[in-house]
């Protein structure tokens, strides 16, 4: 046994011995200590994890992307990483974040429709609960099995019940908005029947606010803070950074309103065409693309008074403003990370969870004067001056004009299922991206359930066939790790299908083909079929030209259909929007519009003031 040797001047007689083997004991000890850290440092360190989504972020609002808008910390991590140009969510907001939680069909994991739009007919079925339901694994609860930290902070609108909010799925820490929108400055909600926003910490309802709150600095506040509790104790972390920026109402503080003053006062069809040739210029698209046509019922901003332009420019000002303070707070967690060392040892994941959003919920409020709705919205919402947009209290949307912007150049934006409301921009650096830094990939079709499998197979694990005693829906993803290694292009072959249904709406993807029926007014009631490869914009239906191909293409739907326990709505969204909203009147039962949704009241025993 070795031991340390001993000066002599130490040596005291009759101790000599007693006191080598003390010290030989203490040498073993930090020999065996070293040889531990040594190991430990030497073998495989599992990366962090950083998923950073933006709602209702659109396609071309990156600078890495084609926009104007300045996100220098996201383009960072493009940088570093790969861009991927053809990444599919879905329509909407909750379906997407639950097909990311869980790697499920919608139709099976509890979002076959919004909770907000239940259609009679799908009410109390398995698969439309509303909720991200109990017979999915979730992928905090599987990479927290595995030993992973599990943080997060933002958006859930995934549930509300006790056994529904993040705590109950997996989340270690968490500072969470449990509903799909809301104020930036408080609790405020937007419908007199669901007045308040609930906020969750930690598994505790709030009963208010911290202090100085405003959304996106308190979320990245709080993921830091969860960040540091942890420090040194050798496990790595995944962190779901669900921000609300950057959807509507745009609140935005006074310092970052001005950043593009004009700028937009040429309008959307000068924007949108600056847009693409940035894109063709970077490589997002290829040349030759042509933007998809302006929606029929936007006007050509040339042909709008000098002051009306100027107006509806100054939407879009602020919600650059909100794109380019997201990216802020971005930069804020990447510096921190990169100050306590763990930067180089992250994976991020960056995208948006939908097309951006074309629609505009108080104007809908305010086409139904005597309502409850337009009651609360004038005496909580009406701060609409537009020097006030921003501020508490104010309520700001930039519709369907810049929508079509944020989503160049496809057509359509959220809610809709043409390009403009499934396919988003996907960032993904950090270790084990082996793509050159700074890569654009093109080929790959991916989609937002490929997420789970990706991390799991980061994390050493894999998707379970069951999970707590009970059998798993299937996974629906694929694997990204051979992409970003640089082993393949696509986790998808020409052969392999991805289809969505969402209001009725439905679409099918293989290979280059696309099939798509839409209700009215933004689809022909009827199929229509697109070559994504030429025609990506959407363009032109070949379906008269290639019968053929689509009844092979509505095969595939009817498949999915039947294997995805799809259920279709009995009516139409879209044409309750029209009829039903201004009388706030729901004319079946079990199908209110989402003004009628109530409050939701936690349990007394879960309330807690906010962690300061």
């Amino acid at each position: 046994m070795p031991t340390l040797p001993i000066h002599p001047t130490h040596r005291v007689a009759g101790t000599t011995g007693k006191l080598n083997r003390l010290l030989g004991a203490f040498a073993l000890l930090g020999l065996l200590t070293a040889s531990a850290l040594t190991s430990a440092a030497d073998g495989p360190r599992r990366p962090n994890i950083v998923v950073i989504l933006g709602d209702d972020m659109g396609y071309s609002d990156m600078g890495s992307f084609g926009s104007e808008i300045k996100t220098p910390n996201l383009d960072s991590l493009a940088a570093s990483g790969t861009r991927f140009t053809n990444f599919y969510t879905h329509a909407s907001c909750s379906p997407t974040r639950s097909m990311l939680l869980s790697g499920v069909d919608t139709h099976l994991n509890g979002l076959g429709n919004m909770s907000e739009w239940t259609a009679p007919n799908q009410v109390g079925l398995d698969g439309y609960e509303g909720n991200l339901n109990d017979r999915v694994a979730t992928l905090p609860q599987l990479l927290k099995d595995t030993g992973y930290h599990t943080y997060m902070v933002g958006k859930w609108h995934l549930g509300k019940e006790p056994t529904q909010i993040p705590a109950a799925r997996g989340f270690e820490r968490d500072f969470t908005l449990l509903d799909g929108m809301g104020s930036y400055w408080d609790d405020v909600n937007f419908s007199a029947a669901n007045p308040r926003s609930l906020y969750t910490e930690d598994g505790r309802y709030l009963k208010s606010l911290p202090k100085d709150f405003y959304a996106t600095k308190t979320y990245t506040d709080k993921l830091i803070s969860y960040i540091d509790a942890n420090r040194g104790d050798g496990k790595p972390f995944f962190a779901y950074v669900s921000h609300q920026a950057p959807h509507e109402p745009y609140h935005l503080p006074k310092e970052w309103r001005t950043r593009h003053v004009g700028e937009y006062d040429k309008g959307w069809d000068a924007l949108r065409q600056e847009r693409l040739k940035r894109q063709i210029e970077i490589g997002i698209v290829p040349a030759g693309t042509q933007l998809a046509e302006r929606m029929w019922f936007v006007p050509d901003s040339t042909l709008l008074a000098p002051v009306a332009r100027s107006a509806m420019g100054k939407k879009m000002e602020i919600y650059a403003g909100m794109v380019e303070n997201l990216d802020h707070h971005v930069g804020r967690l990447i510096d921190h990370l990169k100050q306590i060392g763990e930067y180089d040892n992250t994976i991020f994941i960056v995208f948006g969870d939908n097309g951006a959003e074309g629609n505009d919920l108080y104007e809908m409020i305010a086409g139904s004067p005597g309502s409850r709705d337009y009651l609360f919205a004038a005496m909580n919402w009406s701060n609409n001056h537009p020097n006030a947009w921003g501020d508490p209290g104010s309520w700001l949307a930039y519709g369907p004009a810049w929508a079509q912007v944020s989503m160049t150049p496809f057509s359509q934006y959220k809610a809709w299922l043409a390009e403009g409301g499934i396919r988003n921009a996907l960032i993904v650096s950090g270790p084990g991206v082996k793509r050159p830094a700074g890569s654009i990939n093109t080929q790959g079709t991916m989609h937002v359930a490929d997420i789970m499998p990706t991390l799991l197979e980061v994390a050493g694990t894999s998707y379970p066939k069951t999970y707590k005693g009970k059998d798993v829906p299937p996974a629906l993803g694929k694997s990204w790790v051979p992409v970003l290694e640089g082993r393949a292009d696509s986790p998808r072959t020409d052969q392999d299908v991805l289809a969505w249904e969402l209001f009725g709406n439905r679409a099918v993807r293989q290979g280059n083909w696309k099939l798509r029926w839409q209700w009215n007014p933004l689809g022909t009631g009827d199929w229509e079929l697109f070559d994504l490869a030429a025609d990506p914009s959407e363009l032109k239906d070949l379906s008269a030209e290639n019968p053929d191909k689509l009844k092979q293409m509505v095969v595939l739907w009817d498949n999915y259909a039947r294997t995805s326990n799809v259920v279709l709505p009995n009516r139409s969204p879209y044409e309750t929007l029209e009829k039903i909203l201004p009388q706030r009147v729901p004319v079946q039962p079990g199908y209110p519009p989402v003004n009628l949704k109530r409050q939701y009241v936690p349990p007394a025993d879960m309330l807690a003031d906010p962690k300061q």
